[in-house]
């Protein structure tokens, strides 16, 4: 039986990757089409692609974890503060049942363009899944942590997102807090979920408002001193 050529199967792959550049509103690469520069600028574009949500062009909850696992090893090692805040629009159902889906996707958008637009060019802000966002703040001194964090809630309340049809709808977020412990190793999961309870408390006290850990050094769990005791044994054991 003779085997089938192997270039439409290649090229049935490279159409497939243009078509989901396209799909996510990328042109096509400029240059010679097919050489090795125009296919490493299809594979870069693809890429970036994967590490990005394509509703907001924030990066997806995946890159968002790569994020936080750098920074959580960065502040065990240098001591530097670094502040995560988890972000969650208000009452959003409410708005895809009273407006539709296509307004809570404009929403959506707009809290995305306010959070990259309030916080440092060096901050990685993230759409986590639905209508929640996660921001990492490096070198965030305890001092600044509620003045962004609240800055970043006034910015979504006061602007109204405009619908096609003329109308508007008031947005309002909740902002939940905490700082990576320093000089302890930690982990993205531990550090998510200090930041999720504080998240659920701005919640349970009337929603449109900020609560942080009070502290930028809190109790370190038993979790995280089971992980700093293994990584002093491991060094030990060298």
């Amino acid at each position: 039986m003779p085997t089938a050529p192997l270039q439409p199967l290649a090229d049935l792959s490279l159409d497939s990757a243009l078509a989901l550049l396209r799909h996510a509103g990328l042109e096509e690469p400029a240059g010679d089409h097919g050489s090795p520069a125009w296919l490493q600028s299809v594979i870069d574009r693809l890429v970036d692609l994967s590490s990005r949500d394509p509703l907001t062009g924030l990066a997806n909850r995946r890159q968002f974890e790569l994020s936080l696992a750098r920074e959580v090893d960065r502040v065990a090692r240098s001591g530097e503060s670094a502040l995560l805040l988890m972000v969650d629009i208000d009452h959003f159902k409410k708005v895809n049942d009273t407006h539709g889906h296509a307004a809570g996707d404009l929403v959506i958008q707009s809290v995305g363009r306010a959070l990259i637009e309030t916080v440092r060019p060096m901050d990685q802000v993230a759409r986590i899944g639905g209508e929640e966002f996660g921001v990492v703040l490096p070198n965030c001194p305890a001092a600044f942590g509620p003045q962004v964090a609240d800055r970043v809630r006034q910015r979504v309340a006061r602007h109204p997102v405009q619908l096609p049809n003329g109308e508007s709808v008031s947005v309002t977020v909740s902002i939940g807090g905490a700082f990576a412990p320093q000089w302890v190793r930690s982990s993205p999961g531990i550090w998510m979920e200090r930041s999720d309870r504080q998240l659920y408390r701005a919640k349970d006290e009337g929603r449109d408002r900020v609560c942080l850990e009070p502290s930028a050094m809190p109790e370190v769990s038993a979790e995280e001193k089971g992980l700093l005791f293994a990584a002093t044994s491991w060094q030990d054991d060298e």
